[in-house]
């Protein structure tokens, strides 16, 4: 059912062209690593590649959503920044996966264009 919206409303429910786009991040971490190491790594994660580009991180140590640290959305550049800072050769981690960019508030909604 079609809905014609205002544009005060469409902001507050973060709808059409207020979308604000996040991504989900799975960390595989290496077997036999302790508790403590992987808390560590986590917390250097934290700060060097979602903090330092301005994100925001919701999850747990292995598993959660990155979005924007205020309102908006991530940038393929700053998707592409926390990749490539995972991919630069950490002992800590067996593999990751990040999907595609998506709506942070309707995750099942396609991303406008």
């Amino acid at each position: 059912m079609a809905t014609n919206r205002s544009r005060r409303l469409r902001k507050k429910l973060c709808v059409e062209e207020f979308q604000e786009l996040g991504f989900e991040l799975h960390l595989n971490y290496k077997e036999g690593m302790s508790a403590d190491a992987a808390m560590a790594f986590f917390e250097r994660f934290l700060v060097e590649a979602i903090e330092a580009n301005g994100l925001g991180f919701v999850g747990v140590h292995d598993y959660g959503f990155v979005c924007l640290g205020k309102r908006g959305s991530v940038s393929d550049v700053q998707r592409s920044e926390v990749e490539s800072w995972l991919q630069k050769g950490h002992d800590e981690v067996a593999s990751f996966n990040l999907s595609p960019l998506m709506d942070v508030w309707y995750p099942e909604t396609p991303v406008n264009a």
